[in-house]
């Protein structure tokens, strides 16, 4: 397994445009090959004609990148990019920091690996695990921030996309107290909001009474179109596997995946693997790396 596991931390970093996703690439964002160039020339041009944000880069693989999120429609693109250069400008506080010196914040983030081909990334957020006495909100904010910059980068999750399981067990006063409108419009826009991520659904389970308190302070920042891709399953494990085949969830929620990668062991080996290009790409975008 530990071998299967590094194999898979090294293809984390990897900026490869494997052909197996060709088709994979054709049927969940549009992405025609023989178009691809025209497609990314519009969104460029759209760019530079509107003057409504000002990326830093570019190139044909940077604005690949939304494209894909937003299935190839060069105007849906450009909203997303101008919503993802505005959350920068509003908190570049939350990338100063050294990316890789978050691996203190224990038990709140987690995944599942391999991908599924339905659900792509499965990542768990388990809030109600959140420590409020030793770790600050900002850094949990932060670790979601890195995962997305670093997924942004990968084109086969620009492609595969994400599903999200929001686990609130163990959520209480103490955890809701620290949730202002601030944070909740962060979270959202890291769930896929304003990042260039696609997310295939938001699955919430194992709420109590203050679910009603927690999802009102986040409820104002979900588009309303995002709302079909927002669904509630409490304890009811069977609803869930309607959405996402049992053989990539962790057995507490009735699954089969053995090995769910948390936070700490993705930033340890992400850090490990790292080459060039992340490194400049991760402080171009603020954060402290040391190599």
């Amino acid at each position: 397994m530990s071998v299967f596991i590094d194999i898979a931390f090294q293809a984390e970093v990897s900026r490869f445009e494997d052909s197996e996703f060709e088709d994979s690439a054709r049927r969940i964002c549009n992405e025609d090959p023989e178009t691809r160039h025209m497609a990314i020339e519009e969104l460029r041009n759209m760019i530079y004609q509107r003057g409504e944000c000002h990326p830093r880069r570019t190139d044909d693989a940077y604005l690949l990148r939304f494209l894909r999120c937003r299935r190839f429609i060069p105007a849906l693109a450009h909203k997303l990019m101008v919503r993802y250069e505005d959350f920068r400008l509003k908190n570049i506080y939350l990338y100063h920091c050294n990316a890789f010196d978050l691996h203190r914040v224990k038990g709140v983030y987690g995944g599942t690996l391999p991908e599924s081909p339905v659900n792509g990334r499965i990542t768990l957020m388990r809030f109600g695990r959140w420590d409020t006495d030793t770790v600050p909100i900002d850094d949990v904010v932060r670790c979601a921030l890195l995962m997305d910059e670093v997924a942004a980068m990968q084109p086969k999750l620009q492609i595969l996309g994400v599903t999200i399981i929001v686990d609130l067990e163990g959520l209480s006063i103490r955890h809701v107290r620290q949730l202002t409108p601030t944070i909740a419009y962060q979270i959202v826009s890291l769930m896929g909001v304003s990042f260039p991520i696609p997310i295939h659904a938001l699955h919430i389970i194992r709420y109590n009474w203050i679910l009603n308190t927690f999802f009102y302070v986040f409820k104002q920042f979900i588009p309303a179109a995002a709302w079909e891709r927002v669904h509630f399953h409490g304890y009811d494990m069977e609803s869930l596997h309607k959405h996402i085949d049992p053989e990539y969830l962790p057995p507490e929620y009735g699954g089969r995946c053995h090995h769910v990668v948390t936070f700490e062991e993705w930033v340890r080996k992400v850090d490990r693997y790292k080459d060039d290009f992340m490194v400049q790409e991760l402080r171009a975008l603020g954060f402290t790396v040391k190599t």
